[in-house]
C-alpha cells in the first residue's frame, strides 16, 4: 500500500468509485479530471467533493490533450501505476461529435502514453469498451476473437487504444493492460445512461423509450465488481512472452508486455426484463414507447470472463435485480425523491 496511483477521469462514474475503493486501502490517489459538461457537472463535483474528505487524495483539474501540464504532473508525483479512465463516453455521441472523441480518446491517450514512457510507471491499466466487438455475432465475447468491424466511432477509438498501447508495451516495455467494460450501472452513475435516464422520467410520470422494441440483451455489471476486478489486477503486471504465436495464442497477450480483459457479468440480460427489475425497484410501472433501433447500437453484448476468472480468480456476480435495487436507493437518496 502506500503506492501512488494516477486516476484519470477521476470525476467520472467509474473513476471515482475506483479511487473510493484505492482510497480506502491507503493508496495515495492523484486524481485528474477535465470536468466537461458533457452531463451535468453537478454530480462531477460532487464525487470530487467525496473524494477530497481523504486525506491521501489530490485533484487537479487538467485535460488530457494539455500535453505540458500532464506531463507536469507525472513530473512532481511520479506515480507507480497509472489507471486512465478519462475518455468521451457514449456511443450515440460520437454520431453527433465525433471530433470530441478524437480529441480525448486518441490525443488525450496518446499523452498518457507519453508520460508513461518519460516517466516510467510500473504498470498503465485504461479503459477500453465491449463495443469493440461491434458486429460480432460469436458469443460470449471472447479476448481472442477479433474485433475489427466496429460500428461507432466510439468503438473506433476503443480499438484505437488499444493498438496505441500495444505499440508503446513493444517499443518502450511499458506494461499496458487493457479493460473492455460491459455497461456499467450503479449508484453515482452516469445522467446519460438509460438505467438513469428510465428512473428519472418514471418517477416524473414521463414515458421511456424502448428501442428495437425491447429486443436487446446487455451483459450489465454493477459498478463494485467493476471496481474490484480493476483493483486484483493493478499488481497482475504483464509479462512479454518472447516465443508468442498467434496460431496458438490468445490475441489478448502479445510478445510484448500486454493484455487485455473482459469485465462484465458473463450473464446478458434482456432488455425487458432489466426494466421490470427497475419497475420492481421503484414500485411504479413505466409507460413505454416501442423504437426501432438506434445507429451505432448493436444487438446483443456478452462478456467472456474466463480469463478473468483464471488470472485473478474473480468475476462480478451482482444480479440485475440486487444492483438496479441498490441504485435506486441512492437515486431517491441523492434526488430527495
Amino acid at each position: 500500500m502506500n503506492s501512488k496511483i494516477l486516476v484519470t477521469g477521476v470525476a467520472g462514474f467509474i473513476g471515482f468509485h475506483l479511487s473510493s475503493l484505492l482510497l480506502d486501502y491507503d493508496y495515495q490517489v492523484i486524481g485528474i479530471d477535465n470536468l466537461n459538461d458533457y452531463y451535468v457537472t453537478k454530480i462531477k463535483e460532487d464525487r470530487i467533493k467525496n473524494l477530497q474528505k481523504h486525506s491521501n487524495f489530490i485533484f487537479h483539474k487538467i485535460d488530457l490533450k494539455d500535453k505540458t501540464t500532464l506531463d507536469n504532473i507525472f513530473k512532481t508525483y511520479h506515480p507507480d501505476y497509472v489507471i486512465n479512465l478519462a475518455a468521451q463516453a457514449g456511443v450515440r455521441y460520437s454520431i453527433e461529435n465525433p471530433y470530441a472523441y478524437v480529441d480525448s480518446n486518441l490525443i488525450g491517450f496518446m499523452n498518457i502514453l507519453e508520460a508513461c514512457r518519460n516517466y516510467p510507471v510500473k504498470h498503465l491499466l485504461y479503459a477500453s469498451s465491449s463495443s469493440v466487438y461491434g458486429g460480432n455475432k460469436v458469443a460470449p465475447f471472447s479476448t481472442n476473437h477479433n474485433v475489427d468491424h466496429p460500428v461507432s466511432l466510439y468503438a473506433a477509438t476503443k480499438k484505437s487504444n488499444e493498438l496505441m498501447a500495444h505499440t508503446y508495451s513493444h517499443l518502450y516495455g511499458i506494461p499496458t493492460t487493457g479493460l473492455r467494460f460491459f455497461t456499467v450501472y450503479g449508484p453515482w452513475g452516469r445522467p446519460d445512461m438509460a438505467y438513469f435516464s428510465f428512473t428519472k422520467n418514471i418517477l416524473a410520470g414521463k414515458p421511456i423509450k424502448v428501442f428495437n422494441h425491447g429486443k436487446m440483451e446487455r451483459d450489465f455489471t454493477y459498478i463494485d465488481d467493476i471496481v474490484e476486478g480493476i483493483y486484483k489486477l493493478i499488481d497482475k503486471i504483464p509479462t512479454a512472452n518472447k516465443d508468442w504465436d498467434e496460431s496458438r495464442d490468445s490475441l489478448s497477450t502479445s510478445f510484448a508486455p500486454y493484455k487485455i480483459y473482459n469485465i462484465g457479468n458473463n450473464n446478458p440480460v434482456q432488455l425487458m426484463r432489466f426494466i421490470n427489475a427497475l419497475e420492481n425497484a421503484l414500485g411504479v410501472e413505466a409507460e413505454k414507447i416501442y423504437m426501432d433501433m438506434q445507429p451505432g447500437d448493436v444487438l446483443r453484448t456478452y462478456a467472456d470472463v474466463s480469463d478473468l476468472e483464471k488470472d485473478i480468480d474473480f468475476r462480478p456476480i451482482t444480479s440485475i435485480e440486487d444492483g438496479l435495487q441498490k441504485f435506486v436507493d441512492w437515486y431517491r437518496d441523492y434526488y430527495k425523491v
